[in-house]
């Protein structure tokens, strides 16, 4: 897989997705329940109504580093979402993803993962982008070990393992 991002960072591209920040006229049609024409027919899913009500809260989200909407580059059409947790907290920035039921097990929240991964390691003061993840998820780990993420530690909870990637020069 191969991905490039803009200088300004407002879309990575993978061979098969383009990740672009969201806009405020996604973020209103979300919250309104709208149904836009290029989204899959079961997104939003729960998540991504949950982060388009944080926009708010979290205005950085929006930005270059910030969280993105998952679009398939043959159709142009959006089936997820994918974010980092900004600002960094000692130089570790948390990702979170989803993909609509409809359009799972094709490797797209790896695609995605792997990308934005890439990208986040790039930006000043970040050298490790990690993912907490419940055991009883054994797709969301392949998602994680497939995008290149190794276990690190105990997660947050009891039943929470931490997945990270760690930039070469940290190593």
């Amino acid at each position: 897989m191969s991905s490039s991002f803009s200088p300004t960072g407002d879309e990575l591209t993978t061979d098969r997705l383009v990740l672009r920040s969201w806009t405020p006229g996604d973020v209103t049609a979300v919250l309104d329940g709208a149904r836009l024409p290029h989204w899959a027919g079961d997104f939003p899913a729960e998540g991504d109504r949950v982060i388009a009500g944080l926009f708010a809260e979290h205005p950085q989200w929006l930005g270059g580093y910030g969280h993105r909407l998952i679009v398939e580059r043959d159709g142009g059409l959006l089936v997820g979402s994918i974010g980092l947790f900004w600002p960094p907290s000692d130089g570790t920035l948390e990702i979170g993803y989803g993909i609509v039921a409809s359009r799972r097990g094709r490797g797209y929240a790896s695609e995605a993962t792997r990308a934005l991964t890439e990208f986040a390691l790039t930006a000043p003061g970040v050298h490790t982008v990690c993912a907490d993840v419940e055991l009883s998820n054994p797709a969301s780990v392949r998602v994680l070990e497939k995008a290149g993420f190794r276990r690190s530690r105990t997660g947050t909870g009891q039943d929470t393992v931490r997945y990270a990637v760690t930039s070469p020069a940290r190593q």
